[in-house]
Order: C-alpha cells, then structure tokens, then sequence
C-alpha cells in the first residue's frame, strides 16, 4: 500500500458510496474498487460493508480511518514544507556582519524586512572581524556577511555593492585644522591617524589626496574612536552617515 491508497479509502469512507468517490478523486470508479479489494486483501479483512447504494465502514474500516487520515495530513504536510523549503520560505540563515556595518542602518533595515517577508525563516545576526569573514562563508559557518570594500575574497565569494558612502574628518575641538576655511589633502601629511578596523579604507582616502597618513592606536568601537579624537590622539576618517550627513 501507499499513500494513494490511503486516499482513495478516505474517499469512499467520506462519500460513502464508490462512485461518488470516484468523480471526486478523477478515476474510474471499477478502477476504484480494485484499488479498495487490494487494499482489503493486504490487509487480510474488509474495510467496507457493500450495501445496495452506499457502503458503510466495517469495524477494521473504523480502525483504519484515523491511522489513514493522520497518515496523509503527515504526508501532505511534508510535501508542503519540503516545497517552502525549496522555494527558500522556510529554513535558517547564519548572517555575519563587520561592526561598521550597523552605522548606516542599512542592515537593520534589510535584517528587519527579510524578517517581515519571512517569518518562518530563522535569522542569526553575528559581529566578526572583517579579515575572517569570507573564510567563514566560504567554510559554511555563515551564509552572507556584510562587509566595507575594498577586500580581497577568496574565490567562490562574490561581492554585491549595497551602498556607497562618503566621509568626514572627526578633530579635536581645539584642532589647528578647525580654524581653516577648507581642508584639503596639504594640512595633513603631518598629522597622527586613528586606525579603523579596517586600515585599507584610511590608506584608500589618503592616496587619494597623494599622502601617506601616520598610523596611530586602532580602538575598538566608535565611541572609543571619538574618545582618542577628543584627547588629542589623532584624527578619523569617518563614514558621513555616522553623523548623518
């Protein structure tokens, strides 16, 4: 027996009549007796008592239709959850992101919309360091990660650009540098650099006002960033959206 058996006993056991059940199910209904007499002699007893017009369950058909409904609701859950799943509405997702990245509240906003979208797809949200991120995907330990270029990635990653964002000077109050009018690339060839996670991006900006920054202390987070700025340790370059502009 098999699943489509089960079915067409339902059927008749429903409709109580074969040719009732055969017009639902889209068969023939003598194809539909044979099905039900096989039934019945695998089973070694009858499943229904033939009547004149209707047919009514014995008591082994009795038995047979609770084990036989659960066993197809079972069935057709399976199909439907290995169906979302392979449509991608059902599952889980390792999510890796660099610190920086919740800054622009990009990635709050995209964590919380899949979210919305799919709600019966589990979403774990981690911080790592940069550096290790494409190893991570590529070992399987995350699915995606959100990262700031430039960075090198191993092959079988691929990048997607997101966002672009530009950047801002973070100084001291008392600067030298808050007293020009404009600063440009000249003012700070001499000048102590606080180091971000990644350094790429700082030696990115000075090459491009030709100069070579000095680096100085590498702090963890933001706050500790502002913290070294404001003591005088050095200056930042800083994402434009950290201040909102």
């Amino acid at each position: 027996m098999d699943i489509r058996h089960f079915r067409y006993f339902l059927a008749v056991a429903r409709h109580r009549n074969f040719t009732r059940a055969a017009e639902q199910l889209g068969i023939a209904p003598p194809t539909l007796t044979r099905q039900i007499q096989d039934m019945e002699a695998e089973l070694g007893a009858r499943l229904f008592l033939r009547q004149a017009r209707d047919v009514s369950l014995t008591e082994a058909g009795a038995a047979l239709v609770i084990e036989a409904d659960a066993t197809v609701r079972q069935f057709e859950s399976a199909q439907r959850n290995a169906q979302r799943a392979g449509r991608g509405d059902i599952g889980h997702i390792e999510l890796g992101y660099v610190a920086s990245a919740v800054y622009s509240g990009l990635l709050q906003k995209q964590v919380q919309g899949f979210a919305g979208e799919y709600p019966d797809i589990s979403l774990n949200v981690r911080e790592s360091p940069m550096a290790s991120l494409p190893s991570m995907i590529l070992e399987g330990r995350f699915d995606l990660g959100y990262i700031r270029c430039p960075l090198a990635l191993p092959e079988g990653i691929e990048a997607v650009r997101l966002i672009d964002e530009g950047f801002v000077l973070a100084l001291q109050v008392d600067s030298w540098l808050n007293r020009l009018p404009v600063i440009t690339s000249v003012h700070l060839h001499n000048e102590n650099f606080i180091l971000p996670e990644q350094v790429v991006g700082t030696l990115q900006v000075a090459s491009q006002g030709d100069f070579v920054p000095k680096l100085g202390a590498q702090p963890g987070g933001l706050v500790a960033v502002i913290a070294l700025v404001s003591l005088g340790q050095g200056w930042r370059w800083c994402r434009s959206r950290w201040w909102g502009m």
